[in-house]
């Protein structure tokens, strides 16, 4: 299903959720720079076990990351392709913003919201 936006709404979304990805990229490297830093100074096998849970999950949402980041650039392009052929008002022309892209990035949010939440309670744990 898709619903029906203004070209310039999708584009701006499609802008803020690349740059907020951007953010969540740097944010995850700083989260593994703090694992490290729990595994030199704590070696108990149930910490470890958590910080390797930590470190797979982090692994996978850098590569959810760069998939999303991916789709929204592929779909900008659709955008930009749409108003090189037809530049005429542009700016008031609505067009189909598919639902499926919508529904990744608040389904990537709410993990990755998850995951943060359970990390920084790990890490209120071992400090």
């Amino acid at each position: 299903m898709e619903s029906k936006a203004h070209i310039s709404e999708i584009h701006a979304d499609l802008t803020n959720w690349v740059k907020e990805l951007v953010f969540y990229k740097d944010e995850v490297k700083t989260f593994q720079t703090r694992l490290e830093e729990v595994v030199n100074q704590n070696n108990k096998m149930d910490v470890l076990a958590e910080v390797e849970h930590f470190q797979n999950q982090f692994i996978r949402q850098l590569e959810v990351i760069d998939t999303l980041k991916h789709d929204f650039k592929q779909f900008e392009n659709v955008l930009t392709a749409n108003v090189m052929a037809n530049p005429v008002a542009s700016d008031h022309r609505q067009m189909a913003f598919p639902t499926e892209l919508i529904d990744q990035h608040d389904t990537f949010l709410k993990i990755y919201m998850e995951l943060k939440t359970d990390f920084e309670k790990f890490l209120a744990k071992t400090y």
